[in-house]
């Protein structure tokens, strides 16, 4: 699809229902993304998130989409302490969810090789460079990464090297547009933006901003698809009133006897 200039559709899921409905709209690659921390479980970050989490939504998912594609982020602390770790923790992935491929953040020596002893082992792995939220804390917070001269130059050092370790595709989130096309024309392996501008070779969201259902997350990058937040809003509201006001249940949502 790069070599052809075909755009890489790319959305998160982490449920069943939601999966089906992904799988059914003809996206490329579902992502069961860290994000399930924030927009799933409550927490402040993607930092709380464990490997049993990841491991009980990508079964989920699996269920709802058994022909998609499907990438699984790896949580915090699951792939850093060393490649061996990686490798266990990553094989259980595969092994417990179905899914065929894993997602790593950063770009250092150390997640190359961890990449590597992956890739060696029969896992795909992704990449994922520009804001990278387990690394939010040391980043200074949630950020855009590479306008400055030296940064940009990283990314660059840094998204070649994850090709050289065997990615099959990265992830740049919150990199300027014009870097980010730099990196994609550099590279063999396709890119897949989120904030990083349109000549990214594809493009994720999270699912639930792009339908709309954050009502208070709205970034410089994010188009909401649909409304679903006040949707939703008025549907509950309408479900309340009907049952209060005695309309619902019908006799048509109703059973009888046998005469």
């Amino acid at each position: 699809m790069k070599r052809e200039g075909e755009k890489l559709v790319a959305l998160t899921a982490y449920d069943v229902l939601f999966a089906r409905l992904v799988e059914e709209a003809g996206v490329d690659i579902i992502l069961i993304g860290d994000s399930l921390g924030q927009v799933v479980l409550g927490y402040s970050s993607t930092i709380p998130v464990t490997l049993e989490e990841m491991i009980h939504h990508g079964k989920a998912v699996r269920k709802g989409a058994q022909e998609s594609f499907l990438v699984l982020d790896m949580p915090f602390l699951s792939y850093q302490v060393c490649p061996e770790d990686a490798l266990r923790n990553a094989g259980r992935v595969l092994k417990e969810t179905g899914v065929q491929a894993v997602k790593l953040e950063g770009g250092t020596a150390a997640t190359c090789k961890t990449v590597e002893t992956l890739v060696r082992a029969g896992i795909p792995v992704m990449g994922h460079l520009g804001l990278t939220p387990q690394s939010v804390h040391a980043l200074g917070g949630y950020r855009v990464q590479g306008r400055e001269e030296a940064t940009a130059e990283r990314l660059r050092h840094q998204a070649q090297s994850l090709e050289d370790a065997g990615c099959f595709a990265l992830v740049l989130e919150l990199v300027p547009a014009e870097l980010a096309g730099e990196i994609s024309r550099s590279l063999s392996i396709p890119t897949i933006g989120i904030g990083a501008g349109p000549e990214c070779d594809g493009q994720v969201l999270v699912l639930y901003d792009a339908l709309g259902l954050n009502a208070g997350f709205r970034p410089k990058f994010l188009k909401r698809f649909a409304d679903l937040d006040v949707e939703v809003g008025n549907a509950l509201g309408l479900y309340v009133r009907e049952v209060r006001g005695g309309s619902y249940p019908g006799p048509e949502h109703s059973f009888s006897r046998d005469p």
